[in-house]
């Protein structure tokens, strides 16, 4: 079965709506601030990415001379445009893997000190 990105769609909110188990039997769900927090922090982390990606395009296509089509004009430009939201959606994911991943403080709590 090829796995699609409606697939991973469907099976986030399944996980997020408590259907299935993608964790492992002692970690609990994520809290949705957790969640919130991880979605803010992807957007900000993406477009400032992005804004670097595209000023070291822009700095090769003066000094080189190439005609690249990226630039900070992303109403202009749709290749600015699909990049940037590229770099947003790879930030949201990463921080909302990592966040589903790591267990909170109250969990970490848990389990107690190790000797």
């Amino acid at each position: 079965m090829k796995k699609t990105g409606f697939w991973l769609f469907l099976r986030i909110t399944k996980y997020m709506a408590g259907e299935t188990d993608c964790m492992s039997e002692h970690a609990q769900r994520p809290g949705m601030l957790r969640i919130a927090a991880a979605v803010i922090l992807g957007i900000i982390t993406g477009t400032i990415l992005f804004l670097i990606v595209a000023l070291g395009i822009g700095a090769v296509n003066d000094r080189m001379g190439m005609r690249i089509p990226i630039n900070l004009l992303i109403a202009e430009n749709i290749f600015s445009a699909i990049l940037m939201a590229l770099f947003i959606i790879i930030c949201i994911a990463g921080f909302c893997w990592q966040v589903w991943n790591t267990p909170s403080e109250m969990d970490r709590e848990d389990f107690g000190p190790e000797e």
